[in-house]
């Protein structure tokens, strides 16, 4: 071979060898591979948004055009289209079709997709998804007007999960520190759901929480999880100069460093190092 022949040769092989690079380094990396230009992403589009094909297929279009998304720098040419058929995916027959739409549409903030899950939780009979999905795909947003319908299911609702959400989502609202407290001090609510709003209160209103921390301690007939709660709450944030002049508050701690169960014991010995060490 001459060798302008094998310069030639060379040359395209390190041609391809770059044309090919990006690919087998989005191959490595698992990058679902998109359409090079959006208007290839229209049949896509049209698999999503006809209800005769199989869920599994409009489910694989769905993750194609949102890896498109974020893959294809023109990809607004075609927003408007996918989110047009998000909307219509959220409303599907299919509750998994609907959840993975919602989701995508509620990151956007998508005002179609807030009025939806809000009515939802208004009215269970036009709900989309379960109401502590509602309530998760909500707390994307801040402003989505949430705050409201969550402290009314913290008073109304008996579902744990769907109280959970919302003492997740009232975690961001500071007009909700009162409801929060008053759920923390009732010991008819289950424990898990009073941790959960101490730790709510404590992102709100840490005095508040701090307040209710020292009753709990010096409350002997509390639940141990709340004590070890306060116990630890009172160790991390508390005023030092307070605890020091609190004295009921020391003798107590004494007696649970001496007499309760292992976990409080443990609580109550760094609580009495911590503030032993700076008087």
């Amino acid at each position: 071979m001459s060798k302008t022949r094998k310069k030639a040769t060379k040359a395209s092989r390190k041609s391809r060898s770059r044309k090919s690079a990006p690919a087998a380094r989005a191959r490595t990396r698992g990058v679902i591979e998109v359409p090079l230009a959006a208007f290839g992403l229209q049949p896509h589009l049209d698999t999503l948004r006809d209800a005769s094909q199989p869920v599994e297929s409009r489910l694989e279009a769905l993750q194609t055009v949102q890896a498109a998304s974020f893959a294809i720098p023109d990809f607004d040419s075609v927003r408007p289209e996918y989110i047009a058929a998000l909307r219509q995916a959220a409303e599907d027959q299919d509750p998994e079709l609907r959840q993975r739409a919602l989701g995508i549409l509620a990151r956007e903030h998508d005002a179609f997709a807030q009025d939806a899950l809000l009515e939802g939780l208004r009215d269970s009979d036009k709900a989309l998804v379960e109401p502590d999905k509602a309530l998760q795909l909500l707390s994307y947003d801040p402003h989505a007007g949430v705050y409201p319908i969550a402290r009314d299911i913290m008073q109304t609702s008996d579902d744990e999960s769907t109280r959970r959400e919302a003492l997740r989502v009232l975690a961001g609202d500071p007009a909700s520190a009162p409801l929060l407290e008053s759920v923390l001090t009732d010991k008819n609510e289950p424990a898990d759901i009073r941790r959960m709003s101490a730790s709510a209160l404590h992102a709100l209103d840490p005095d508040r929480l701090q307040r209710w921390a020292n009753k709990a301690v010096l409350d002997t007939a509390e639940d141990p999880e709340l004590v070890a709660t306060s116990l630890t709450a009172l160790t991390q944030f508390g005023d030092a100069d307070a605890i020091r002049g609190n004295k009921p508050l020391l003798k107590r701690v004494d007696q649970l460093q001496a007499r309760a169960p292992a976990k409080i014991k443990k609580l109550a010995k760094r609580f009495v190092q911590k503030y032993d060490s700076e008087s």
